[in-house]
C-alpha cells in the first residue's frame, strides 16, 4: 500500500541529494504518515485512518470545533 495521506493526498516525493562535490544520487520525501482512530457519527463506530502529521494538526483543530471529520 503507498505512503498516502487519505485526506490531503500527500505522497511520497523524489529529489536528489547533493554531496560536496554537487554529485546528485536520488533519494525519496517520505510523507510523516499516522495511524489515528477517529469517531465517525453517522456509523456511530471509530475508523482508523492514515494521515500525515500535517493533517493531524488540521484534525484537532476540526474537532474542537465540533465538526465532521471521516
Amino acid at each position: 500500500m503507498a505512503r498516502r495521506c487519505v485526506k490531503t493526498g500527500k505522497q511520497t516525493g523524489t529529489g536528489n541529494n547533493r554531496s560536496h562535490s554537487n554529485r546528485a544520487t536520488k533519494r525519496e520525501f517520505r510523507v510523516n504518515i499516522q495511524k489515528k482512530r477517529v469517531w465517525d457519527p453517522q456509523t456511530k463506530q471509530y475508523k482508523t485512518i492514515k494521515v500525515s502529521a500535517a493533517y493531524l494538526r488540521t484534525l484537532a483543530k476540526r474537532l474542537q470545533a465540533g465538526k465532521t471529520v471521516v
